[in-house]
């Protein structure tokens, strides 16, 4: 079994790309890219790379852009295998694939999944008794789904040989990582600073649905405010109880709010709470009254309103038309 520690020092380091149909763009540009530019800024190959499709034809990203591929198999010379993937995961989880996955790993590879690419290590039982992330929309279906993962909410994990992030940013930020561990922190440096990013190093900064990290110059209230609202979806405290937990006024939350964000707390809050109920009424099956008390909507009735004005149609309708 062949074994490589990819977050030591050691010779140039060969990656496999499988690109799956309908990953993101910018998911398999932040896996390539760092690297790319951490061999220019070091002025030698510290890094290989090779492209692979499911089975060998191009894949299909949303953009429409074709990534051309051999097809994967059991390669030797690969040290480590990250799996781009995004959407229609269930379509492309093929026993097959899943298969030599499991074969891959096996074999002393390390496994990487990005955004969608936990779903599908997931599914070939590579994640169960792991820490794991992934795109924070879907960390509680995917809590719900692999109840022998240990799942977090860090922008990337890694856990062993397996290695698994929440997006693109998240991904420049491991892939950083990598470099850094490999090659030293001013080459990392260097390389985020040619990509104008300001990176995580530790990964631990969990995953938000707004990014509020940039407001926390300017206006860190404001940030500590929304990261509470985020963390408080299903039983949303009042805006005075957030206010209190900041250790100000509420008239004082409700004015730097609108100083900073053109709003007020308590619409920025509601707002919140109706996007992630459109992502559960879009992305899943659950129904209404799930996602009503999943967003803190006391009563059905309540929440169609609130929804139809927010959206301009109810669940129903927003799932028969989808």
């Amino acid at each position: 079994m062949n074994h490589v520690n990819i977050f030591e020092p050691g010779k140039p380091l060969t990656i496999g790309l499988l690109v799956l149909d309908a990953a993101n763009t910018l998911s398999l540009a932040a896996v390539v890219d760092p690297l790319r530019a951490a061999n220019r800024r070091a002025g030698r190959d510290l890094f290989h790379w090779l492209w692979f499709t499911a089975d060998g034809t191009p894949a299909t990203l949303t953009s429409g852009l074709q990534v051309p591929g051999q097809a994967l198999d059991m390669r030797s010379d690969l040290d480590v295998i990250f799996v781009i993937a995004g959407f229609d995961l269930e379509a492309q989880s093929s026993p097959d694939l899943l298969r030599l996955l499991r074969q891959l790993s096996q074999s002393g590879k390390t496994i990487g999944g990005v955004d969608g690419g936990p779903w599908i290590m997931a599914r070939a039982g590579l994640l169960n008794q792991h820490r794991a992330t992934t795109h924070w929309e879907d960390l509680e279906t995917f809590e719900i789904r692999f109840p022998e993962i240990n799942v977090s909410r860090d922008r990337f994990v890694v856990d062993g040989r397996m290695i698994t992030t929440g997006g693109a940013g998240s991904t420049l930020d491991l892939m950083l990582h990598l470099i850094r561990s490999r090659h030293g922190e001013a080459l990392a440096m260097r390389t985020a600073g040619a990509l104008i990013y300001e990176p995580d190093p530790t990964g631990h900064r969990p995953q938000t649905v707004t990014s509020p990290a940039r407001l926390m110059a300017r206006a860190p209230k404001v940030a500590h405010a929304i990261r509470i609202m985020e963390e408080n979806l299903e039983e949303p405290p009042s805006i005075a109880q957030i206010a209190r937990q900041l250790g100000m006024s509420q008239r004082s939350l409700e004015t730097r709010f609108q100083q900073a964000l053109n709003t007020s707390p308590g619409a920025y809050f509601l707002n919140l709470r109706l996007d992630e109920a459109r992502r559960l009424a879009s992305d899943t099956t659950r129904p209404v009254g799930e996602i009503a008390l999943a967003t803190g909507f006391g009563s059905a009735a309540s929440f169609a309103r609130a929804f139809k004005l927010a959206h301009g149609q109810s669940v129903t309708d927003m799932r028969q038309k989808a």
